[in-house]
């Protein structure tokens, strides 16, 4: 299943790379972000905490900087460090929303989604082309691929069982 990560205040060190290896990050306007830079002014062994895919899940460069520096969370959605930047007052309602509709979807599709998307960084385009090609047969025979299509076609609200 997808992880959300809500952001509200200062995400530091393991903080910081805990929200960073989530899947989706949602921030108040008012958090920042700072890996690395605690360790590396108070002389610790720095990146003790880094997460070793932020530089696949984010560019190396992006990886670099936020190792380095203190980021508002319109600066982490600039870099696409994170998902979405909203007001302080609506982050319970933006992360509550977004909870909701991962668990009205099809749950086989989102584990097949998010495991074509992360293992993808190793993949060759053709091996990736295979691997959806598989994924997209196997959901096609699934109940909820049926249910999708029957909800789609009786102009209804689908209800998925993750079969």
């Amino acid at each position: 299943m997808p992880v959300i990560a809500a952001v509200n205040g200062v995400a530091a060190g393991a903080g910081a790379n805990i929200a960073l290896a989530c899947d989706l990050v949602i921030a108040a306007r008012s958090a920042s972000f700072v890996a690395g830079l605690l360790e590396a002014r108070t002389g610790a062994r720095f990146g003790g905490h880094l997460d070793p895919a932020t530089p696949r899940r984010h560019g190396a460069r992006a990886g670099a900087h936020v190792a380095r520096r203190q980021l508002s969370a319109e600066q982490a959605v600039s870099w696409g460090l994170i998902w979405r930047c909203v007001e302080d007052g609506e982050l319970v309602s933006a992360v509550e929303d977004l909870a909701r509709q991962f668990a009205a979807a099809p749950t086989r599709g989102l584990a097949r989604t998010k495991q074509a998307i992360y293992e993808g960084l190793s993949r060759t385009l053709p091996q990736q082309l295979d691997i959806e090609r598989d994924y997209q047969g196997e959901l096609g025979h699934s109940m909820d691929y049926a249910e999708g299509v029957a909800a789609f076609a009786e102009k209804r609200a689908p209800r998925f069982t993750g079969r």
